[in-house]
């Protein structure tokens, strides 16, 4: 008689598009089925806690709606009509099809596009290895990082910053534009026993009254793309008052007598008629972090979604510069720490099998690409063929109706490869069926903090599920590519870009589940300078700098970038027509697309809404609860209005990417935002919209 199978614990991670990339211990039960998941204790960032979401993963990847096997368009694209298919057949398809798009139009025509469904290495950017064997369009990748990283980077030459456990030291925690409470639940854990253990003052600033600032000491709603003036008008009155630290700024910036006037015009008075905050409020601010020089500034993604994101990034970082916080254990900065791994990804993602030099397509313009837009296209043919990995674009890109009027594109032959029938995989040609992360072997890097962590393949994959690595892998040998690196698995990847990155051995990695690249702390502080070759910080940015320092490309004329760090007035303007600006924020159950399929995440978010003012809404006839139809040049939205006095007039806010047939309509709500690339060097502007909104008939 066989023993049981004693249920068992194993370390992973979780690889979601998330700064916190939380370490996490997963039940494995004797069936085989995944338990119980919750943080790791021992992790000093996770610390134990995870967010909802991933603690009923469970829901997820046992869902009955998974993938299961390959599937081919039988009918019209989006008819939902689909003929199961072996894996031979269809990956014998794909080359053909592919083959063929390279023989009549080049291989330019076929465009490759991922993002960060998964934050693993090897299962995200080894689709890289395709494009460069092929010669295939690149993607230049703005979606997300796009408009925060080079404000960043603009004033400390390196994407680095303070470790963010560190918050736990502080005597003031700066929450700015970023929800933590739905995005980043451990930036909580840390502000709030800064909190418990030393009296520390919570400050968030947002464009609402979110389940963040709930939390807060000082809470300050902003008008949305205001940031930038709240920066400048805060040292203003760090000068005025002096409150500023001078001798850090001497040894360790570029302050000079004309930043000094250039923020002398730039008064809470003028701030306030900006911002919506009163005068008070700004001095309240400014004079909390000038006289708390151990002031911790967490910088998050939300407020660099706007048309002058990086700008305003940029001026919300000078404010540590000038008060010397980075000079104290527990003050200073931190963003992410995505410029300081190390890590030799040349073998993942196949450079030295480059063909060519291929153009690069904004992947934030994936609307305006596959509609045949020539300045989109470079110049170049027309895309005839896609495959997609770890993204959905039909729910998660801007400008949506041009997005799905190219995806549906009869000429276009489109192979999605997922985990569950997204938006994107209705409109495939050939749907693959995807592995999740407890069925494969990867890495991880935390944006947010600052370990590498490994998580194994502990379950089996249902069904005839294939991961990103093996997809990709039997492409490129269809193809006829025969390189070594085709025939390697993913366990074999991590090893070795840990031996090419001087990493310990994935071995002795196993047994930890984890690398520590902390930098030593007066780095991360830049004790010893900034990153800049004068090693100061930046005041007055060098915008070419950043663009070559990260292989940025323009998207506008450099003359028009501010000289100084300023409120730049350059966002989406509302008019008579448009009366409204709109915010497409995170919701708490949701991660981008994904989740929005399982229950526990859907009974928490409930039916997709909008957030109105009681004021506006009174004006317009909306009640609590009554449909509404959000519109703008771009198309038109159905919502339930919810009244939340929270946030300014004349400022509307969703949360959360529902499925769009979730609305009524059937249209999602990136339906109204805008694909043109936001300066300087391209980036989606998801929380820079101007509209209308009405009563739904």
């Amino acid at each position: 008689m066989n023993a049981p199978i004693p249920q068992r614990t194993i370390r992973s991670v979780c690889p979601h598009d998330c700064p916190s990339v939380c370490a996490l211990d997963v039940d494995i039960l004797p069936d085989g089925s995944v338990g119980r998941v919750r943080g790791a204790k021992d992790d000093p960032y996770t610390a134990g806690v995870i967010c909802e979401k991933v603690a009923r993963y469970a829901e997820r990847i046992h869902h009955p709606d998974r993938l299961l096997y390959p599937m081919r368009r039988v009918g019209p694209k989006g008819a939902g009509q689909w003929q199961r298919i072996s894996w031979d057949e269809a990956l014998d398809e794909i080359a053909a099809r592919f083959l063929a798009v390279e023989q009549s139009h080049g291989p330019e025509s076929v465009w490759p596009y991922f993002y960060a469904g998964t934050m693993g290495h090897v299962h995200r950017d080894g689709i890289e290895r395709l494009r460069a064997v092929r010669g295939y369009s690149h993607q230049y990748e703005t979606i997300c990082v796009g408009l925060s990283w080079p404000g960043y980077i603009a004033g400390t030459g390196l994407l680095g910053g303070v470790n963010p456990e560190q918050m736990a030291e502080a005597d003031c925690v700066v929450i700015w534009g970023t929800n933590a409470v739905h995005t980043q639940v451990n930036v909580m854990t840390h502000a709030m026993r800064a909190r418990k253990t030393r009296g520390a003052r919570i400050v968030v600033i947002d464009i609402y009254r979110n389940a963040t600032m709930e939390q807060a000491d000082m809470g300050l709603v902003l008008r949305p793309g205001s940031d930038g003036a709240l920066a400048v008008a805060a040292m203003h009155v760090l000068l005025r008052d002096n409150l500023a630290d001078r001798a850090y700024m001497a040894r360790y910036t570029d302050f000079s007598p004309e930043f000094a006037a250039h923020l002398a015009t730039r008064t809470p008075e003028w701030a306030s008629e900006i911002t919506g905050l009163s005068v008070a409020e700004i001095e309240a601010f400014a004079h909390l972090v000038g006289k708390t020089p151990r002031t911790f500034f967490r910088l998050g993604y939300g407020f660099s979604r706007q048309r002058n994101g990086t700008t305003a990034v940029h001026a919300a970082l000078c404010i540590p510069a000038m008060t010397g916080a980075w000079q104290h254990r527990g003050g200073g900065a931190f963003h992410s720490n995505s410029g300081t791994w190390g890590l030799d990804k040349s073998q993942l993602e196949g450079r030295h099998l480059q063909k060519g030099a291929p153009r690069l397509l904004d992947m934030s313009e994936i609307g305006p690409i596959l509609t045949g837009d020539a300045k989109a296209l470079q110049g170049g043919a027309p895309v005839h063929a896609m495959i997609v990995q770890n993204t959905n674009p039909a729910c998660v890109a801007p400008n949506q109706a041009l997005v799905r009027q190219g995806l549906t594109r009869e000429d276009l032959f489109l192979v999605v490869h997922e985990q569950f029938m997204t938006e994107t995989a209705e409109l495939a040609d050939i749907v693959l069926p995807a592995t999740m992360f407890l069925e494969h072997n990867d890495y991880y890097t935390r944006g947010g903090h600052t370990r590498v962590l490994y998580g194994p393949a502990v379950v089996e994959a249902p069904g005839e599920a294939r991961s990103n690595h093996a997809v990709i892998n039997a492409i490129a040998l269809r193809l006829g590519n025969d390189e070594p690196t085709f025939h390697t698995n993913d366990r074999d990847v991590v090893a070795d870009t840990f031996v090419r990155s001087g990493y310990p051995a994935l071995e002795e990695v196993e047994k930890t589940g984890f690398v520590d690249r902390e930098r030593p702390d007066e780095a991360a502080r830049f004790a010893q300078g900034f990153g800049w070759p004068d090693r100061r910080f930046r005041f007055k940015p060098n915008w070419q700098d950043v663009a070559d320092k990260k292989g940025y490309r323009w998207s506008c004329d450099p003359a028009i970038m501010p000289l100084f760090a300023d409120h730049w007035a350059i966002n989406e303007a509302t008019d008579e027509e448009h009366p409204f600006k709109l915010a497409t924020s995170p919701a708490r159950a949701f991660l981008n697309s994904s989740f929005n399929q399982t229950p526990g995440s859907l009974k928490r978010e409930g039916e997709p809404a909008i957030f109105i003012h009681p004021e506006d809404a009174l004006r317009l006839d909306i009640g609590e609860g009554e449909g509404v139809v959000v519109g703008n040049r771009r198309g038109s939205v159905e919502l339930t209005a919810r009244l939340h006095a929270g946030l300014c007039t004349g400022v509307l806010i969703a949360e959360g990417l529902h499925r769009n047939k979730a609305h009524r309509g059937g249209r999602g709500i990136n339906t109204l935002t805008s694909a043109d690339p936001a300066p300087p060097f391209g980036g989606a502007a998801f929380h820079d919209a101007a509209v209308w909104i009405r009563k739904a008939e």
